[in-house]
């Protein structure tokens, strides 16, 4: 009788739960866009094919009297209404050569590209390498999105 109650009090609530957690996983992931990640991903995970955040325009090289120009496209709309940084580097440094910012971009009703109404043009004269961050913050400034490229002054 003992190993009876064993059994209704210790091992039945198991097994129900791993069937019932089951069940409520597999209905879940049925969902549209639910997918199961056992690994935290970066923000910036740039091998997916549909990246938060992305750089539109920089080529990568220019002289010296050509300005660097570019537009950001950011496709999660949960970074709508935010501000929009771009910083400049010198390769291999933190000390930004130009920064511009660009604040509460809302571009998800009109699908726009970043800046809005404005333009990101900035000419470097000294050669060298250099890198360019852009930064999305939310609405809150509780999260961020960022993406970076190289480019070259000749």
């Amino acid at each position: 009788m003992v190993t009876k109650a064993v059994y209704v009090v210790f091992v039945l609530p198991i097994v129900l739960s791993i069937i019932f957690g089951s069940l409520v996983l597999a209905d879940v992931l049925q969902e549209p866009g639910r997918k199961l990640s056992m690994w935290p991903s970066d923000s910036n995970d740039t091998s997916s094919t549909l990246t938060s955040i992305e750089i539109i325009g920089l080529e990568k090289q220019y002289t010296s009297s050509t300005p660097v120009q570019i537009q950001v496209q950011v496709n999660d709309p949960t970074f709508d209404c935010g501000d929009l940084y771009i910083t400049i580097y010198s390769s291999g440094t933190t000390t930004p050569v130009t920064q511009s910012g660009f604040l509460e971009q809302c571009f998800a009703k009109n699908g726009k590209l970043l800046p809005i109404d404005e333009q990101f043009s900035e000419i470097i004269v000294k050669p060298g390498q250099y890198e360019l961050l852009v930064k999305m913050n939310d609405q809150n400034q509780k999260n961020s999105i960022t993406a970076s490229e190289k480019f070259t002054i000749k």
